[in-house]
This record gives C-alpha cells, structure tokens and sequence, in this order.
C-alpha cells in the first residue's frame, strides 16, 4: 500500500472502533448470543432491519461476528463484549465511547490552552461529572474493574502482604485487586475506601467497606495504604493532597504501595495515554523519580519497587 492509500485508511479507523462500540450500546452482542436471528432482534427493538444488517456485515467484516448465510454467530472476539462473560471487556469499550471520545474531538483545545478538553465542554471535572451521574459513575467502573482484573491479577504473587496486619485500598473502585489480596491472603483484614456512591455497589465478602473522599481525610485504620493508578488522574497539587492525606493515615513505618505506569521503566511510549489524560483532566503520565518527588515532599522515603506487568509498577513507600 502507498503511502497515500495507508493514509486514507488511517483517516477512517475509528469507524471500526465506533462500530462496535454501537454494537455494545445495543446490547447487540448479547442478543445475538440468545440465538436471536436480525429480523427478530429488529422486531423487538424497533430498529431498522437494513441498517442493522449494514452494521453487522461491517462486524463481520472486521472480525467481531462470523456469517453464515443471513445467519450471524458470535465469535472469539465478541464473546468478551457480552454481559455474561466472565471476563468482560463490554463497559471498557463502551469507556473509550461517548464524553471521552468528545473530549479527544476537542484535543486541540488543550493544546492551544493546558486545559481540561473535557471540563471545557462537560462545564465540570471528569470525576466530577461521572459523580452528578449513577449510570456513568457505574459504567466508568466497570470498565476500571475490568482492566484491573487482568492488572493485579498476579501482584499477590509478586508482593508479600502478608507482612502487614490490615491493608487499605484508597480510590479502589469495584475491589478487584483487594479480591486478590485477600484471596492470597485470607487473614489480612482489607479495607476498600471509596466515595459512598462508589462502595455501595460493592459486595466481596470479608472486605470492609468505608466511604470517603481522599481529598478529605484518609481513615487511620491500617498498617498499609494502596494508590492503584491514582495519582495520575490528578496534577502535581491534588496528588500532593492525596498523599499528605495518605501519610497522615499511616503510623510511623507504614508502608504505602503507589502502583502507576512510570515512563522510565517501560519501553512503550505513553505519549498518547497522557494527551488522553491531558485532555480528560488535566494530568500526565509520570516517570518513577516524578512519583517519588511526590512522595518525598509529603515525608514519605523509597523503599523499594517491583515491575508488575509490561506497564505497571509497584513503588513502595514507607512513612
């Protein structure tokens, strides 16, 4: 392919990702999953018969549903963007969609000025606006969960919590790495602290549940804090706050576990993650020596780190 024929391709990518992406606000997948034939599904729904064909041939097309006849099949691919899947990706596609997409629209706009994309349009900060709305906060989350999931699946292997006696995980979402903490560590008393829109829609059993803010004030009831790809949603000022807070929480000697795609210890580019961040908040993809600069100026001390997958990092902090 020239290089002109590579570009006209290029300009139009996204239509794949849009697709499917449509495909998941449809709940498409998961209809097709039940043995629902199109001429049904469409029925159903009020939705046009042509125009759902259109779209699951460009599927087809794209490797997202197989074809036989006028017969659509879900594949490899589209079984992880059902519901029922086990280790569904539907809610981390449907993330990348919507408001976010609107933000990268508008890059431009913090380009030209260092500011939020995002605010600009929404009128609120990212996390704000998830929080004025329960559907979206929920969404968000499960899409975190989902990559979480696959992230900290092995770091109960690679860290020895069994060290500490209670352990909290600041802004841990949906609980998915304290699920694998505490199935590492049964003993540990695991402590999940979040916004109260946030834990009320957790259930794992044996994890305490505490709401709060970490702008606020962190609950001083562990040996050990966890910030799991925290601070990189926030600029140099709120990531201080969020760790004055951490060490005001801990006792002398506690240990805090920042867990973070640090750029120095990689060997991918995360230019395009942080004009993502850059766009959505306001923030950037950090080196480990930004990290631990952070963490320093809060009176915390490197202890140690440990590379947990091909992205992430562990730096251990102790107080």
């Amino acid at each position: 392919m020239n290089i002109k024929n590579e570009l006209k391709s290029f300009f139009t990518e996204h239509w794949k990702y849009l697709a499917v992406n449509a495909a998941c606000k449809l709940n498409l997948f998961d209809e097709i999953e039940k043995g629902l034939h199109l001429t049904e599904i469409a029925a159903r729904n009020n939705w046009s018969l042509s125009h759902l064909v259109l779209l699951c041939d460009a599927l087809a097309q794209i490797d997202f549903l197989s074809k036989s006849d006028t017969t659509y099949l879900i594949n490899k691919r589209s079984a992880y963007l059902t519901d029922k899947h086990p280790e569904s990706l539907k809610y981390a596609c449907l993330n990348w969609g919507s408001e976010h997409l609107n933000a990268w629209q508008n890059l431009d706009f913090s380009i030209k000025t260092g500011k939020s994309a995002f605010e600009h349009l929404y009128g609120l900060p990212f996390f704000d606006f998830l929080n004025a709305y329960p559907e979206k906060l929920d969404a968000y989350h499960k899409a975190m969960h989902a990559y979480a999931k696959d992230d900290y699946r092995n770091l109960p292997e690679l860290i020895d919590f069994s060290v500490h006696k209670s352990i909290i995980d600041v802004g841990g979402g949906y609980g998915a790495l304290l699920e694998f903490v505490k199935a590492k560590n049964p003993s540990l008393k695991c402590i999940l602290f979040d916004l109260e829109q946030v834990v009320s829609s957790v259930n794992i059993p044996e994890i305490i549940k505490v709401s709060g803010s970490f702008f606020d004030e962190i609950p001083a009831q562990a040996e050990a804090l966890i910030l799991s790809r925290i601070l990189h949603d926030w600029d140099d000022e709120k990531a201080k706050l969020i760790l004055k807070n951490c060490f005001n929480a801990l006792n002398q000697n506690g240990t805090l576990y920042i867990i973070e795609n640090c750029s120095d210890k990689i060997n991918l580019d995360l230019s395009l993650l942080s004009l993502n961040m850059a766009a959505m908040c306001e923030s950037y993809e950090r080196s480990s020596s930004d990290y631990e600069n952070l963490a320093n100026h809060e009176g915390f001390k490197k202890f140690n780190e440990i590379k947990i997958n091909e992205l992430q990092t562990v730096l251990i902090f102790i107080k």
